[in-house]
């Protein structure tokens, strides 16, 4: 009899220290914000994601701290701020983490006993800095070669691989980021045109030529939609659906003007769903600040592991209740550097709930990341930008906005309740002063508290010159080539920290 009973013994302690620690899915979509049905875009044809959303717990207020993908990603690998961990530029333009053994999520959840997975690309570097045990499809797949069947394959791969341990897996679809196709593989099956959708309304800009990009981002967003479900379908066959706690984001706003690549909220507000089932009321809706700086924090909470307390992030967990929390954030906070060199500009933003700051260093110079969107000669002009015929159409408060925009002031400040696509700067309203100067000395308390090395005006410049003077962008095909500032910065945080 003891025979029989000291394996049962044994599997049902397995078994209820697996009910305890989840596994983990991590999904990750290309360049696309809160464009989904379950945040109220009446154009978004999103079943799978709406239903996840309906099943789970839904971030209204959910933020980036950097809207570009690269950065965007070492963020919330590492759970730092990317003037904390380095990677403050695109991976493909040899922008890098200061220090390869920068704990992240693979290196603190393997130790735990987590078989750790990596479908899509890292866009990160060093690559070397997350060990996956398993690592599938690794490119961009921007041109949708690949389809959802090709990562559900690899997704089954891996959990087969995993056996009886739990297993944390990133899969990062390429949908929607540009080209914005609209169809591939047969996905979307009814695809949509520009007669059916309307503009973005921060975007500012209305032609029947952008109608049509914007369907087309919409026609990614239903493909998107369309592998979710596939993956899902395939994690619910597996029988460990209700024992994974997943979490979806967009890694960034959507590429339309005054959205990727930008401080304004179009480029960092994302879509954010969690759903882990018996931890959350199904179909939850939380307003807090939140950003994916507490993804890290989160899963290891979830999977019993010891949280650093270097990392900025908070854990989710105390908003997966119905009850209030008193203690949560009073800020987020983002910056760009326009992520390479031919559209390099250095700003800084801190909102709360109501208002929000943006400041640049370098005010009255020209910002390459608006150039891109709004002049067609630049040489990175993107195809959602706006064109001379379509930008002499716009209003003239949208105009100003633009203008703003391509050489911006010190500082703008929005009021979000009243203006939400940040249209009207009150910088200079005497009445907003006294909110100004909270948000200006917040900006800067934070910015000394993290260690930003952009703080001190020398780094700011020398950062700046070299950007400039490699805006033909010769050095990605220069071996061995580095940007000086993984050694200042790195120098200068280890004397200021």
């Amino acid at each position: 009899m003891y025979r029989f009973l000291i394996p049962l013994v044994f599997l049902l302690a397995f078994s209820n220290a697996k009910a305890d620690r989840p596994n983990i899915l991590l999904i990750v979509s290309e360049d696309n914000g809160p464009e989904l049905g379950s945040y109220g875009d009446s154009f978004a044809r999103t079943p799978h994601l709406d239903r996840l959303a309906a099943e789970g717990l839904r971030f209204e207020n959910a933020f980036v701290p950097y809207s570009v993908c690269s950065p965007s990603r070492a963020c919330f690998l590492t759970g730092l701020y990317a003037h904390q961990n380095g990677q403050i530029g695109l991976a493909t333009h040899k922008f890098a983490l200061y220090e390869k053994d920068t704990p992240n999520v693979v290196t603190l959840l393997k130790p735990a006993g987590y078989h750790t997975g990596l479908i899509g690309k890292l866009h990160v570097n060093p690559e070397s800095a997350f060990p996956f045990d398993f690592q599938a499809i690794p490119g961009a797949n921007f041109n949708r070669e690949l389809n959802a069947e090709d990562y559900v394959a690899e997704a089954e791969r891996f959990w087969d691989q995993a056996g009886e341990n739990s297993w944390f897996l990133s899969v990062n679809f390429p949908d929607a980021h540009l080209p914005f196709l609209r169809q591939a593989g047969g996905r979307p099956a009814t695809v949509q045109t520009g007669k059916e959708v309307e503009m973005l309304p921060w975007v500012g800009a209305d032609s029947a030529r952008l109608r049509e990009v914007m369907a087309d981002y919409y026609n990614c967003m239903a493909r998107l939609d369309d592998w979710v479900g596939l993956l899902l379908l395939s994690l619910k066959q597996t029988g460990e659906m209700e024992n994974t706690l997943i979490i979806y984001i967009g890694d960034h706003g959507a590429q339309f003007p005054r959205g990727k690549g930008t401080v304004y909220e179009a480029g960092l507000r994302i879509p954010y769903i969690v759903r882990w089932p018996g931890r959350m009321n199904a179909g939850s809706v939380r307003h807090e600040l939140v950003t994916t700086l507490d993804i890290l924090p989160t899963l290891l909470l979830a999977a019993g592991v010891e949280v650093p307390s270097s990392l900025p992030g908070k854990p989710l967990q105390p908003l997966f209740s119905e009850e209030g929390v008193n203690d949560w954030r009073t800020y987020t906070h983002a910056m760009t550097t326009g992520s390479f060199a031919g559209n390099c500009y250095v700003q800084f933003s801190i909102r709360d709930k109501r208002y929000k700051l943006i400041k640049s260093p370098r005010a009255g110079e020209d910002n390459y990341i608006a150039h891109s969107y709004l002049n067609q000669k630049h040489p990175f002009f993107v195809n959602p930008g706006v064109r001379p015929d379509e930008r002499a159409t716009v209003s003239a408060k949208v105009e100003d906005a633009y203008q703003r925009w391509e050489i911006p002031p010190e500082y703008e400040l929005y009021d979000l309740q009243d203006d939400p696509y940040e249209w009207s700067d009150l910088a200079d309203d005497p009445a907003y002063a006294k909110i100004k100067k909270r948000l200006i000395d917040a900006l800067y308390q934070f910015r000394h508290d993290t260690s930003d090395p952009f703080i001190d005006h020398s780094n700011l410049d020398a950062f700046m010159k070299e950007q400039l003077e490699n805006q033909d962008m010769a050095y990605r095909k220069e071996e061995g080539f580095f940007w000086t500032y993984h050694d200042t910065f790195k120098t200068w945080r280890a004397q200021n920290p």
